[in-house]
Parts: structure tokens; C-alpha cells; sequence
């Protein structure tokens, strides 16, 4: 026996269909400089609705970079992926990446103004809240957007993956105006407990809405899948700090976005 197929479920399944995460390449430029970013959303949200910008790795936007926009997008937000480098600036090795990172570490200001470039574009958005906005990054990433909270920016919040935590200029950070959750491995060589007691320390006598969470066992890039699975080596994939990680950012943005 067959059925018919109601018609309003007809345009219900056309719409489910045809909704998508949308991507898209966007170049940009911050002073002489041409960059590259990659933008994701659900063109089935309507309205205005959160941003979120995204910082790469030490490799620079690489496909890992991308992909967690696009999941942060399939949640419902606008992601940005920026880029720190420079179009079609990628280390091609360690070496290399070690190398990049270290400038813009050493060059915190440029750090900044990259990174705000990257949050000009976002907040300008046609489909972005530009009073609804967070920067998350993963390792050289979370380091970015933590400068970028210190800079004054305006985020709601900055969340920072497996990030340095450091900054020669702790007395910025008075001039966070958002909240800021620190996603840390309790194992990480790269960030030592001095460091995370000082970023604490920072954070307490700036009067910072903070949170630091700590995940044992876990080291240095701990959310990618692409460092292995080798503890002994500083840098590895742990699944159960990235799950829980992840969630904590859900629940932090549950909290700064509101529903």
C-alpha cells in the first residue's frame, strides 16, 4: 500500500535539504598585509546571531583550523577562521612553524592588529550580532585571543585551547571587557605551572570573570587528532579533554550568548 507525503513535510524535507554549512574563502588585508580567511554558517539560521573568531594553530589555517569553524557553525554561530600569517603563508614543517610563531610572539602588538583585522571582518558581517562576539584559538591560537581580550577588543568572551597563557604585558588585562575560560592541559610542558599561576595571578588582580580548567593526563594539543597519541612527547591527542573541552566552550558560550 503506498502513502502520500503530506505536502507541508514535502517543503519541509526541500527546506531540510537545501539548508547547509556555507563556506567560503574571504580575503582581507590588515595594514600592507593580504590575508586569507575562511568563513562557515548555516544559511538555515535566520536572523542575526553570535560570532565567533577563530585562531589557527602554529601550522597556520590549515584544514584543522577550518573544520572547527564549520563546527562551531553547524552549533548555530558565524565562524571566522582568520588568518595570522598571510595569504598563502604556510610552514611547510616545525621548523618553519616554530619559527612564524615565534615573530608574532615576540611582536605581540602585530599579533593584535592581525588578530583584529580578522574580528573586523567577522563583526561586520551581514548575518553577525556585532554586540554577540568571541575569539577562541588552539595553542599559537589561544594565545591569540588572549591578547586579543587584553587589547580591549570587544568580545564577550575569549576562550583559549591548549593556548600559551603568558604576555608581557599582564597590566592589559584590565582591558578585557569580556569573560575568559582557559582550557589547559595539567601535563603541558610547553605551559608550565609558573605560567599558569601567573596567568591566574593576572587574571585575579585585573578582576577578570576567569575560569581555568585543567585536564589531566592531557599535554600540548591535546584537541587535535593529528598529534598522535604519544604523552611522552609533550604534543598529543587526548579524547576525553577534547570531548570535555568542547563542551565546556558549549556551556561558556551558553552563558555569554544566552539561548
Amino acid at each position: 500500500m503506498k502513502y502520500a507525503i503530506p505536502a507541508v513535510l514535502l517543503l519541509f524535507l526541500a527546506a531540510e535539504a537545501q539548508a547547509a554549512i556555507r563556506t567560503e574563502a574571504v580575503e582581507y588585508k590588515q595594514g600592507g598585509t593580504v590575508l586569507e580567511g575562511f568563513l562557515a554558517y548555516d544559511d538555515a539560521v535566520a536572523g542575526k546571531r553570535p560570532g565567533v573568531l577563530v585562531v589557527h594553530e602554529w601550522m597556520g589555517l590549515n584544514p584543522y583550523a577550518k573544520k572547527r569553524a564549520e563546527q562551531l557553525a553547524g552549533l548555530g554561530y558565524v565562524a571566522f577562521a582568520c588568518d595570522i600569517y598571510g595569504k598563502g603563508v604556510r610552514p611547510k614543517d616545525t621548523k618553519e612553524a616554530a619559527a612564524l610563531a615565534g615573530k608574532y610572539k615576540g611582536d605581540r602588538a602585530l599579533l593584535r592588529a592581525r588578530a583584529a583585522a580578522g574580528l573586523d571582518v567577522l563583526t561586520k558581517h551581514s548575518r553577525v550580532d556585532p554586540g554577540r562576539i568571541a575569539a577562541l584559538g588552539y595553542c599559537f591560537g589561544g594565545m591569540t585571543a588572549l591578547e586579543l581580550a587584553r587589547s580591549g577588543a570587544a568580545l564577550a568572551g575569549a576562550v583559549s585551547f591548549h593556548g600559551v597563557l603568558d604576555t608581557p604585558t599582564p597590566e592589559d588585562a584590565r582591558k578585557i571587557k569580556g569573560k575568559v575560560l582557559a582550557l589547559h592541559g595539567a601535563d603541558d610542558p610547553s605551559v608550565p605551572p609558573a605560567q599558569v599561576t601567573a596567568f591566574e595571578d593576572e587574571m585575579r588582580k585585573a578582576g577578570v570573570d576567569w575560569q581555568l580548567v585543567a585536564y589531566g593526563g592531557a599535554v600540548h594539543g591535546f584537541t587535535n587528532p593529528e598529534n598522535g597519541n604519544d604523552s611522552s612527547k609533550g604534543v598529543a591527542y587526548n579524547e576525553k579533554a577534547d570531548r570535555r573541552s568542547w563542551e565546556a566552550m558549549k556551556a561558556f558560550f551558553a552563558e555569554i550568548f544566552g539561548k
